[in-house]
């Protein structure tokens, strides 16, 4: 009777190898370091090469892919969420048309991420050796010569780096020179060109780098936490009574909205979400600037104090993106000096005086409504809100991830936390000295 339930489960077993435990293809196991997957652009040739270079903001190594004949690209890397492991499966087809389609060899690549090559402008890679961030911009000014390319290239850092290698490539050197000269004052020396910087005209190069990157649309995410929150005034809950004294000549309900209810949306200047208390659900009308709006029978106004104009929201982006590039792309040092040319109004070419007004009467009604706060105050409330969502996510993220722990546990590891340890010595105390 022992041997009963194995003997039995023996005999059923079917054998590993039957034809219907085969995969259909074969996936090879390989060792070492997992394969990456990088999508590269159609545009660029068979000479093309992923080679180490400089990051231009910080020194160190980075991967580009660099081709003689459309330019120098850099990899930005697309991840997927580690709550939800991922991974490709790559197969490899036959070329030729009687076997077109027919899968060759397959592999798999434990690493979901994404590498994508785009276009980076080669300025960015050699601005550390044409400004010396360390030194001060009066000082510099002044001992700053007229220098040959090669000088500029050999002030790059060396340490795992192939740019000696491609600046031998014809078209890749002139291309570097190229946007040297886009930068720099040059002089001819014989047959060579002489390069020296000019601040001005690097200043202006990254603003119109800046403009195309606002006017073209910044992402959504960055759209709504760097323009939409930064230009977002205070959302005040007023009762009827108190809406006409003084506090009526400031208020202003925002244009464009309907009455009635919905669901709550991410508020921003220019379009104002209907919000839910309770009770009863109140959002926006459309009004004359200089009226406040009131809502049901509770006789309840939700007011904002100010909206954006839409130059004060174009210069905001304009200033995001500028900022974007400095941080991105440009040393610490050399940034500040372009950031305190755009708040130069001698030097900058855009007039941020409106997005400066703008900014500073929204600062001084901040701290006004923060002093005389209601208790009805519907930022405060948005704020309270949102921190107790991101507590519940993560609160369910930590349950779901102790669940799964639980369910990958074996019946025996069950079996032993339910057992009962009172009275009885750690198994460390078998090891003490005596």
């Amino acid at each position: 009777m022992r041997g009963t339930r194995s003997s039995k489960a023996a005999t059923t077993d079917t054998p590993k190898d039957t034809p219907a435990s085969k995969s259909k293809y074969t996936v090879t196991s390989k060792s070492g370091q997992t394969s990456k997957l990088f999508i590269l652009p159609r545009s660029a040739t068979a000479d093309a090469r992923i080679v180490c270079l400089p990051h231009p903001q910080n020194g160190q190594p980075s991967r580009y892919l660099v081709c003689p004949e459309t330019g120098i690209y850099e990899f930005t890397k697309v991840a997927a969420p580690k709550t939800a492991p991922r991974s490709w499966l790559i197969a490899s087809t036959k070329s030729d048309t009687e076997k077109q389609g027919k899968v060759e060899s397959a592999e798999t690549a434990a690493s979901a991420d994404l590498f994508v090559a785009t276009h980076v402008d080669p300025l960015f890679l050699l601005l550390p050796a044409l400004i010396d961030a360390k030194a001060s911009k009066s000082s510099t000014d002044q001992k700053r010569l007229f220098l040959s390319s090669e000088d500029y290239f050999d002030k790059l850092p060396e340490e795992s780096s192939h740019l000696s290698e491609i600046v031998r490539w014809p078209k890749t050197r002139a291309l570097l020179e190229s946007r040297m000269a886009a930068i720099c004052d040059t002089v001819d020396a014989g047959d060579e060109s002489m390069f020296r910087v000019n601040e001005e005209k690097l200043f202006s190069a990254i603003l119109a780098k800046a403009t195309r990157l606002a006017s073209g649309g910044l992402p959504a995410s960055v759209e709504e936490k760097f323009v939409q929150k930064a230009l977002e005034a205070p959302i005040l809950l007023r009762s009827a009574s108190n809406l006409a004294g003084p506090a009526a000549s400031v208020a202003a309900a925002p244009e464009g909205a309907e009455s009635g209810a919905s669901t709550p949306k991410t508020e921003s200047a220019e379009s104002q979400s209907s919000t839910v208390t309770e009770g009863s659900t109140f959002s926006a009308v459309s009004q004359p600037s200089t009226a406040a709006s009131s809502f049901s029978e509770d006789d309840v106004a939700v007011t904002t104090a100010m909206n954006a104009s839409p130059e004060v929201v174009q210069l905001q982006r304009l200033k995001v993106a500028f900022d974007f590039i400095c941080a991105s792309y440009i040393p610490q040092a050399i940034a500040e000096r372009l950031k305190q040319s755009l708040s130069d109004e001698a030097t900058s070419k855009a007039d941020f005086e409106p997005l400066n007004t703008y900014l500073t009467e929204l600062e001084k009604l901040r701290k006004e409504t923060i002093a005389t706060r209601p208790t009805g105050d519907f930022s405060r409330k948005r704020v309270r809100d949102e921190e107790e969502d991101e507590a519940r996510l993560e609160k369910k993220r930590k349950m779901e991830e102790e669940k799964k722990r639980k369910a990958n546990e074996s019946r025996g590891v069950r079996d032993l936390k339910k057992v009962n340890t009172t009275g009885m010595k750690k198994l460390s105390a078998f090891f003490t000295k005596k």
